[in-house]
């Protein structure tokens, strides 16, 4: 773990029963906690069976109490969340969530919730089973009248607060859990936190035997990601496929693979591309703004990168040229999509600038708005990078937009200060990765119109999606078109209809070309001890499978 907020990584591989999973080729979704699950009235109502028997690590029960408890007394209650999960929204309204019997669960939608499969097995989900009523209640005003004392003789302000420490999976080793290890210490306790087995683990093996098959798991916490890498090379790491799996690092690694006794296993990313180049669009300058809205400087921009010289330089000789658009292995692949725009044309570039209204130069060179101001922004890129080769990268293209006469900055900013500054809509130019380009495209359509506050490019349009145009900037007709298809889509349970809306969506982001797009990886790895067993190969690598949970991580065992 790179420090105590790094606890993704064990989300990834402790930390992941949720009622659903995704499949091992994220193919499908398919049961896990939930024996079986129901869903009825074209996507209104959503049954789950639970495991008759099944127990939390101290022994008690799990039954429908602890889900209806984590909905209705936790995620529902304004005093714990004053926003509910929007994901559980639908038609403005929260689902009614009903013990049906101590091992059914159903939750009824007032309208059609075609997506809450997906998003009960992704991270979304975990909270459902990680909440046991049974002892968290004791911390809850509704249940403890002395909650208020009982915090105040704890050192915390409120109940409120007591009860948020209390249920923190990974900071409160008292916490109960239905996961294959159970943490016995917290985050801030010091550098190592261990996981010790769950004896009443709910899963077996097809021989008969309790899983899993690994006793003890540890995560030790550094400081950087070069620790890791160091670990690693000396063998004193199972397996990882974070922080460290890099395109620069691969020769290290590889070169150390008999000192440090493991190998490379094949991931296959979801991401669509290693660099994101998004134009703010909504931009609060309006000469900006202007330049920036127009389409063919977007796509005399793109013209203007010379994506095998980026390759061969910044990626270590590996990668194809690629726009935001969804990879090979996507149902929604086209490859006119992929590759529009990517030939390498300096000459094509300035006769497209030249035709969209921007002949005028300066004195060094440089070419002129329409109010006479010279073309020039900073390209904002958060520090620490999520990719070590984006500066680098960022600074060839700099140079290459030059030769067109387009003045780029580069902006190196700490993490924290991009995300307030992107979020203010205050920025020029956003570097990011291309997330959404597999299965997940469906709910992670960040780069195909504005959906969130991770579209870049237009983050005030995302803004009115989804608070239903109380808040940000309308947009203009085609992004309005992709979010009405976007809630037609996410109002069915039809498979083959959800498939057929996207692709309208795609069609339009198509022709609108949000964002630029760099290089396409085709595939990634991690590394594996010798003596580290049943890790399958390739695995899907994304946040939203949380690689490698679906490839049963307590079926992985130590020879």
């Amino acid at each position: 773990m790179v420090g105590p907020s790094d606890t993704a990584v064990m989300h990834r591989t402790i930390g992941y029963d949720q009622l659903v999973h995704f499949s091992p080729d994220w193919a499908q979704v398919i049961p896990n906690v939930a024996r079986s699950f129901e869903v009825e009235d074209d996507g209104r109502v959503y049954t789950f069976q639970l495991r008759r028997g099944m127990k939390w690590s101290d022994g008690e029960p799990f039954t429908a109490d602890d889900i209806v408890f984590c909905c209705e007394d936790i995620w529902f209650n304004s005093d714990i969340f004053p926003e509910a999960p929007s994901w559980l929204v639908t038609e403005g309204k929260l689902p009614e969530v009903e013990k049906v019997d101590d091992h059914t669960v159903r939750f009824v939608f007032g309208a059609p919730h075609g997506l809450f499969l997906e998003r009960i097995a992704s991270p979304n989900g975990t909270d459902l089973t990680s909440m046991p009523k049974h002892y968290l209640q004791q911390f809850h005003i509704k249940y403890n009248p002395d909650a208020e004392q009982l915090a105040k003789e704890q050192g915390y302000d409120s109940w409120i607060d007591l009860f948020g420490a209390k249920r923190l999976v990974f900071d409160s080793p008292e916490l109960p859990t239905v996961w294959g290890w159970k943490p016995t210490s917290s985050l801030s306790d010091g550098q190592r936190i261990v996981a010790e087995r769950n004896p009443y683990y709910w899963k077996v093996d097809p021989e008969g035997r309790q899983l899993p098959y690994i006793d003890q798991v540890a995560y030790d916490m550094v400081n950087d990601n070069q620790v890791i890498l160091l670990k690693i090379s000396n063998g004193e790491i199972n397996m990882h496929a974070r922080h460290i799996n890099t395109l620069h690092n691969k020769p290290t690694l590889a070169r150390n693979r008999e000192r440090g006794g493991y190998d490379f296993f094949k991931l296959v990313p979801a991401i669509m591309n290693e660099m994101i180049i998004a134009f703010n669009l909504t931009h609060e300058d309006e000469g900006l703004r202007e330049v920036f809205q127009n389409k063919n400087f977007r796509i005399a921009m793109s013209h203007a990168i010379n994506r095998e010289e980026l390759i061969t330089v910044a990626f270590q000789r590996q990668g194809l040229p690629w726009q935001a658009a969804p990879r090979s292995e996507s149902e929604f692949y086209d490859d006119e999509f992929a590759s529009q725009y990517t030939e390498y044309d300096v000459a094509k570039a300035n006769d497209i600038l030249d035709r969209a209204g921007y002949a005028e130069r300066d004195s060094k060179g440089f070419r002129l708005r329409p109010d006479g101001k010279r073309i020039r922004f900073s390209v904002e890129i958060p520090t620490p990078t999520l990719k070590d080769f984006w500066v680098s990268a960022m600074e060839l293209i700099r140079e290459q937009w030059k030769e067109v006469g387009v003045d780029a900055q580069i902006k190196a900013e700490d993490r924290t200060l991009f995300y307030e500054r992107k979020e203010a809509n205050k920025h020029d130019v956003a570097i990011w990765q291309g997330d959404g380009g597999a299965q997940d495209a469906v709910i992670e359509p960040r780069w195909y119109f504005p959906f969130s506050t991770e579209s870049n490019y237009a983050i005030p349009w995302a803004f009115w999606f989804f608070t239903d145009g109380a808040e940000g900037q309308e947009p203009p007709a085609p992004a309005k078109r992709q979010m009405e298809l976007y809630r037609e889509l996410t109002l069915t349970a039809d498979r083959g209809a959800q498939s057929e809306l996207f692709r309208q969506i795609l069609a339009i982001a198509k022709e609108e070309f949000y964002v630029i797009g760099t290089v396409l990886q085709e595939e990634n790895y991690g590394i594996v001890a010798d003596n580290f067993h049943n890790v399958p190969e390739p695995i899907p690598e994304a946040y939203l499978y949380l690689t490698p949970a679906p490839a049963r991580p307590e079926q992985f065992f130590i020879e």
